[in-house]
């Protein structure tokens, strides 16, 4: 065993459990979704756009999970550090880039409800499809400085390892918070960005209660709301304060707890089908007569 049992004992055992359920649950549950994503919706509305790529965006992590279950099953790393450094950059771009698509399916829903008519020129798949690809470019130019970050960090380790870090890192503090401090004001951002919708849509919905032509299935509705609220605090929130707190070396719990939300975002797709695409035609045809 390597000198990552150093610092006590870790159950690694249960973290290589946890993320072999995580992959044997995510990996059917999140081909599936984008399989009928595609099939029956394609790239044809804004809600399918960003859900398609939040269904890739989890995807990409759950393909960097076989390794991280050897891993903590044998305590060995087999593969190169720089073949580390790409897996763990998989994982932060998740973090990332669903943080983001989550806020998107958000705010689509905001202006949907709230404003179903003077939104209908902002809410194409057109500029979704830009959007999305701002995004991907964002985190493509994120890497950039981070791969070469984690390629030192790792070099100076004397121990051939991943995804686990000594207590007392030999690069200045400074230097290894600079991205989780980004991290965390990103994913406070967004949280905070979700909040504002998760508001407004519940004031308007209450406002027109009686009014089942505004829109039907209005618990389907909040209930997007909700998972993605949920999603922010259980899985995203506890990493990024994690990090700020402690650093990169008692975190692992919270990484698995952060790689749970490839596993809920399935269940974003299914309210979305039930609530919007399906009816999303019915709720906005008497408005505009």
């Amino acid at each position: 065993m390597n000198n990552t049992m150093e610092d006590g004992f870790e159950p690694k055992l249960v973290y290589a459990v946890i993320h072999g359920c995580i992959l044997a649950l995510g990996l059917p549950l999140n081909a599936f979704s984008l399989w009928i994503l595609l099939r029956h919706h394609g790239l044809k509305s804004p809600s399918a756009v960003f859900m398609v790529n939040l269904a890739i965006s989890d995807l990409l992590l759950i393909i960097s999970l076989p390794m991280r279950v050897y891993f903590y099953a044998t305590g060995t790393w087999p593969l190169s550090k720089e073949a580390c450094v790409w897996i763990i950059l998989l994982y932060s771009n998740n973090i990332r880039s669903s943080a983001i698509f989550i806020t998107f399916i958000s705010v689509d829903r905001l202006l949907a409800v709230v404003y179903p008519l003077r939104s209908r020129h902002l809410r194409t798949a057109s500029n979704a499809l830009k959007a999305v690809g701002l995004v991907w470019l964002f985190i493509v130019v994120m890497n950039i400085p981070e791969r070469f970050e984690f390629s030192r960090f790792l070099e100076n380790l004397n121990v051939s390892t991943c995804f686990e870090y000594p207590r007392h890192p030999p690069r200045p503090l400074h230097d290894k918070l600079v991205m989780a401090y980004f991290q965390s004001a990103l994913v406070l951002t967004m949280l905070a960005v979700n909040i504002v919708c998760t508001t407004l849509v519940s004031w308007t919905l209450r406002r027109h209660l009686n009014n089942s032509a505004r829109v039907n299935n209005k618990v389907n509705v909040m209930l997007i709301f909700v998972m993605n609220l949920v999603t922010f605090t259980i899985c995203f929130l506890p990493l990024s304060i994690g990090l700020l707190t402690f650093g990169t070396s008692t975190i692992t719990p919270l990484v698995c707890l952060a790689n749970v939300n490839c596993c809920l975002d399935p269940l974003l797709y299914y309210f979305s089908l039930d609530a919007f695409w399906k009816k999303k035609e019915d709720t906005d045809l008497p408005r505009e007569q």
